[in-house]
C-alpha cells in the first residue's frame, strides 16, 4: 500500500499513490461504497501514522480500500483519481520529533571519498540529525542554493524509514516490526561550507564544517508517498537509481549498505526512545557528485528513485 499526503483545495489530505496518479482517500471510499455497498470510514485526519502499520487505526481498512483499487486496474476507470502533476504533493510526516541520517552506510561511498570502509563487526554507525522543520522539502518543491555557498551543493539518494511507534532497548531481529512505512529521502549536502574563512583553525573544524553543509534550509526533499512496511518484507532488496537532468549518477541497491535497515533502527533505539513518526535516513551509495566536482547547477532537476516507493523529484534554482 502507498499513501501520499497532498494539498485539495488548500487544505492537506490524503491519497492513494500510483505513480503518475493520486486518488484521493475521499474518493476512493465513495467509490468503494457504491461499488460493493460496504460503507468504509476514516478518521478527519492527514496523519499518515493513523492508516499504517503497526498501530494505524484505520490500517486494515485503508489495506482493504488499496486493494480494491488495484484491482481496479492501471487506468482506475471507475473512480476520481488526480494527475501527479496536477497536484502539490506534501511531505509524507510534515513534523517528525526527530531526523536521523547515516554517513557512511555504504563502502563504495565511502571509498569514492577517499577512506577506507571497515566491516561491519568492526565499526558503528554514523548518525547524525538535520533540524526537520526547515530542511524537510516538498517533493516538486525547489531547492534554492545557498547564497553563503552555492558552488558545491551535492546530492544523496537514500531509503527513509518511517518509524510507527516507541522502541526502546530492541533488538535487530524486532526492530522492522516498529516500523510504519518507507519513503525517498534526498540528502542534499554542502561540500565546502567554511564558515568564517579567517579563523583560527581548530582539531573539530571539518566535522563541524560537514555536519552545518547539511542544515541548510530544504536540504532535505522527502516523499513522493509511503510504502507501508508490511509492503516490502525486506529493505534490503531495493534498487535505487539517481538521475540529474536524466543523466543518471548513483545506481545501486539497499543490498549493499553495511549495517541493514534492522541494525540502524536497533543501534539508534539503543540510545534513544524513537517515537512514531520519526524518520531514520539509512545513507546514500556511491555516484555522489564530489568526486567529480560534479554538483548541483541552477535549472538541475534531480530524480531519485527507489524500487516499490516512487521517484522524488527536485529542481534546483538560483540562491
Amino acid at each position: 500500500m502507498r499513501l501520499c499526503r497532498f494539498e485539495l483545495e488548500a487544505r492537506p489530505t490524503v491519497g492513494f499513490y500510483f505513480d503518475s496518479r493520486v486518488v484521493p482517500l475521499e474518493s476512493a471510499g465513495s467509490a468503494y461504497a457504491q461499488s460493493t455497498g460496504e460503507p468504509i470510514t476514516f478518521p478527519a485526519t492527514d496523519n499518515l501514522l493513523e492508516f499504517l502499520p503497526p498501530n494505524g487505526s484505520v490500517t486494515a481498512s485503508a489495506k482493504r480500500l488499496f486493494g480494491w483499487l488495484t484491482a481496479q486496474g492501471p487506468e482506475l476507470a471507475a473512480v476520481e483519481s488526480l494527475e501527479v502533476e496536477s497536484v502539490q504533493l506534501l511531505v509524507p510526516i510534515p513534523r517528525p520529533n526527530k531526523l536521523f541520517l547515516l554517513a557512511g552506510n555504504y563502502a563504495a561511498h565511502i571509498e569514492e571519498g577517499g577512506q577506507h570502509a571497515v566491516e561491519r563487526a568492526e565499526t558503528f554507525p554514523y548518525v547524525f540529525m538535520k533540524p526537520s522543520t526547515t530542511t524537510l522539502r516538498n517533493p516538486g518543491a525547489e531547492v534554492a542554493l545557498p547564497s553563503v555557498s552555492p558552488d558545491a551543493i551535492d546530492y544523496e539518494l537514500e531509503l527513509a524509514v518511517i518509524i510507527g511507534r516507541h522502541a526502546k532497548g530492541i533488538s535487530e531481529a524486532e526492530a522492522l516490526d516498529y516500523v510504519a512505512g518507507y519513503t525517498v529521502v534526498n540528502d542534499i549536502s554542502n561540500r565546502r561550507f567554511r564558515p568564517n574563512p579567517n579563523r583560527r583553525e581548530r582539531p573539530r573544524d571539518a566535522f563541524f564544517d560537514w555536519m552545518h553543509g547539511k542544515w541548510h534550509d530544504g536540504f532535505c526533499p522527502c516523499g513522493p508517498c509511503v510504502t507501508s512496511a508490511d509492503a516490502i518484507t525486506d529493505p534490503q532488496t531495493l534498487a535505487m537509481q539517481l538521475a540529474v537532468n536524466g543523466d543518471i549518477r548513483q545506481d545501486a541497491s539497499t543490498a549493499l549498505q553495511i549495517f541493514p535497515v534492522a541494525a540502524v533502527i536497533e543501534f539508534i533505539a539503543s540510545l534513544v526512545t524513537l517515537e512514531p513518526g520519526d524518520i531514520i535516513s539509512t545513507g546514500t551509495p556511491s555516484g555522489v557528485g564530489a568526486p567529480q566536482q560534479l554538483f548541483l547547477q541552477p535549472g538541475d532537476r534531480i530524480t531519485a528513485s527507489i524500487a516499490g516507493i516512487g521517484t522524488l523529484e527536485t529542481p534546483v534554482v538560483r540562491p
